[in-house]
């Protein structure tokens, strides 16, 4: 398949939204994570995911042109990739992060410990 503008639209990348404080003139942030300073925002989340659609044909468009590499994301590339994203509540986000400094570790390295703990019905 030739990899053209079309194919890469066609991909299905994963975005990230993200609420603007109102010192940051409110709305909402939308940021592809596989394409490198591919961002928008909006009013809404609606108007967001829209605005980032043009962003993103636009960043593709610009990659194509300048023959830089565009890479695929990753959800495509790899069905197990062993990328994990989660969100989390502050607080339990610093306290996951003070335990794994008891303990020595990186937060991520605790994280695969207590999910490896706590042990999958499928393991």
């Amino acid at each position: 398949m030739k990899k053209d503008l079309n194919y890469y639209l066609s991909l299905n990348y994963p975005f990230k939204i993200e609420a603007l404080s109102k010192e940051d003139g409110g709305g909402f942030l939308i940021t592809y994570p596989d394409l490198p300073g591919c961002m928008s925002d909006g009013e809404t989340i609606e108007e967001a995911v829209e605005m980032g659609q043009d962003a993103k044909r636009a960043w593709l468009e610009t990659a194509l042109e300048k023959g830089l590499e565009i890479l695929e994301p990753f959800t495509t590339t790899e069905k197990y990739s062993g990328r994990i994203t989660v969100r989390t509540p502050r607080s339990l986000h610093r306290k996951l992060i003070e335990e794994a400094q008891e303990e020595g570790v990186s937060l991520n390295q605790y994280l695969v410990y207590l999910l490896s703990k706590g042990k999958s019905k499928s393991v």
